[in-house]
Parts: C-alpha cells; structure tokens; sequence
C-alpha cells in the first residue's frame, strides 16, 4: 500500500488528505469566513489563517485515515499558481515534513489537480474520463478550455482574455449587493427566475478563447436605464437578473465546448473547478452531451472547491511515475 499525504493551501482554504491508490482515505478543510465582509479574500489574513491550520488540519487527515507518519510514502503538495502568501505555508510545510520523514516530495500545478479530481474512486466501479477528453475548468480566478490527453498531457487551447466566468458572478454579485461569493447565491436565485428576463449581451472572440467583460458592462448598463425607470427595480426583480446572467454566462462556456469537441472529435467531456458546483452549468452540460452522444464527467460536489484530495490524486499519477521534485523549488502564483 501507498499512502500520499496531500496539502493544499494556493487560496483561502487549508487542506490536508491521504490517499491509497485512487481511493481518499480522508479530506479535511479548514476555510476562511473572515473574508466574506470583504467581498474577496485578503492576501494577508489568509496567510496567516493558513500558518495557524496547517498543523490541526494535517494531523486530523492522517488521524482520520488510520494511519501514522511512518505508513506514508510520499508527501505531495500544491505549488502553484495561487496566493503566493499562501502557498509558502503550505510549500514550506511540505519540505519541512519530508524531509523530517525523508520522504519523496511531490509538486502539483493546482489547476491540473482540479481537472484529475476526476480519477478519485469512492466507489469501485465509478467511472472515470477516457482519454483523450476535453474539460472546461472553470472557477472564480480561471476560464479554460483543457485538451487532456493523458494525466501528465495537458494542452489549454481556450481560455478567458479578461474575467473568469466565476469572478463575473462574484461581479455581478456585488453589484446586486448579494454576499461573496456571489456565485452560489447568484445560482440559488436564478432557479426561480427567467432566463429571457433581460437581454445581456455576447461577446464573439475568435477560436476557443472567451471574454466575459462585456457581459458585466452589459449588465451595468442595462440596470443602470431599468433604475431610470424604476428605483427599485433590483429588489423587485432579483431573481430573473441573476437567472439572466447565469444564463448567458452558461450559455458562453458551453457554446465554445460543443465546437472543440467536435472539431478534435472527442467522445468524453468534463467540467471541473469550483464553477462546477454551479446547478445550471451541470444542467445544461448533461443536456448537451445527451445531443451529442458524449459521456459526460460532473466532479463531485465535495471535489469542486479547493481540496487536497485533488492534489492527492494529481500527485499519486506522478508518484507512479517516480516524479519527484526537490527541496529548490518554490511556489509560483501563475
């Protein structure tokens, strides 16, 4: 048996799981209210928060797995991109306990680990992607479009050229002064909305690529001439903005995947990142596989925000490949 101690720490919310084979054994997560008043997550609090977490938080994992230190086999941890206060918690932890154990340290791009969430087997006979597939990462700081021919092959030929699809809902959120993250929230008002309610505007960039900027100057606007109208338009029409919006944005992501999957012939298409979480995009993405006759991969819920079990099984592919990197490397944000 193999068991990988995994950290995760690029944002606001301390992770620590151990994995054996393919199976989580334990995920803890420990996440940051503090900044919720704040509309974003500050930098330096989440450092902090992190260097108080990280001990409790990996100690609980290896409890929870019924393991000690002495069963592990490696430690793998998230080296980027991300918060660069935050990840040097995690980072330095990491080296630290390897070394402490001579363990074999294992570096893990964050995002990739999100798109190989997918692999992790609570189940036996859970189904997992064929390769090669296509995924739509999406999240509050990525919008990408991910060739993936292999766990170790990975080819972005999409991606957002200013807002997240996340960082938009954050957006329109705040303007609807609704609390962050706004993307939830946005999500749970849209299901009694109507989609048709507002026109919001599409942007059309060439190839794979995508831009949400113009759907948030369309929505300032168009709420700008309805407050004209009617200063309490926002409160009284709440639910059909936000279904609206959601919409619109949903309607973009998947607009752009239909045409890569159909022109690199792919038969398995998944979605993965803390957008995916979202009701509407899971909705509309079954839907579109149903027409296509493609297989779809919806991550679950418990997979979609930041995670060590990602990081865990990200690092167990390059553990079986003997990929292990040194105590010189250091965290990246991008």
């Amino acid at each position: 048996m193999s068991y990988i101690l995994a950290i995760e720490s690029s944002c606001d919310d301390t992770s620590a799981a151990v994995i054996n084979d393919f199976k989580i054994c334990s995920n803890i997560i420990a996440s940051q209210k503090v900044h919720e008043k704040y509309g974003g997550v500050v930098p330096e609090w989440a450092s902090r928060a992190h260097q108080k977490n990280i001990i409790p938080v990996v100690d609980t994992a290896i409890k929870e797995a019924g393991i000690t230190k002495k069963d592990l086999s490696a430690v793998a941890f998230t080296r980027g991109p991300g918060l660069l206060g935050s990840l040097l918690v995690g980072v330095s932890f990491a080296k630290s306990f390897s070394s402490a154990l001579n363990l074999p340290l294992i570096d893990v791009n964050h995002l990739e680990a999100h798109i190989l969430a997918h692999f992790i087997k609570d189940t036996p006979n859970q189904k997992t992607p064929s390769f090669p597939f296509l995924c739509l990462l999406v999240s509050g700081g990525n919008t990408q479009l991910i060739y993936v021919r292999s766990p170790y092959d990975m080819e972005i030929i999409g991606k957002t050229i200013d807002d997240a699809a996340g960082e938009t809902f954050d957006k329109v959120a705040k303007i609807l002064s609704l609390p962050y993250p706004g993307g939830p929230h946005i999500d749970k008002l849209a299901k009694q909305g109507d989609i048709k309610a507002l026109k919001i505007a599409e942007s059309h960039i060439p190839d794979y690529d995508y831009s949400f900027s113009g759907v948030k100057t369309s929505i300032l606007y168009t709420l700008r001439d309805k407050l004209k109208e009617n200063p309490k338009f926002m409160e009284e029409n709440l639910n059909d903005i936000c279904a609206s919006v959601q919409h619109r944005v949903v309607t973009m992501l998947l607009k752009k995947m239909e045409k890569a999957a159909k022109d690199l012939k792919v038969k398995d298409i998944a979605i993965a990142g803390g957008v995916s979480a979202n009701s509407y995009l899971r909705e509309k993405l079954t839907e579109l596989g149903q027409k296509n006759s493609w297989n779809v991969f919806i991550p679950q819920f418990q997979y979609t925000t930041d995670n060590a079990a990602m990081v865990a099984v990200a690092g167990y592919f390059k553990f079986l490949k003997k990929d292990f990197t040194t105590l010189d490397k250091t965290a990246y944000t991008r």
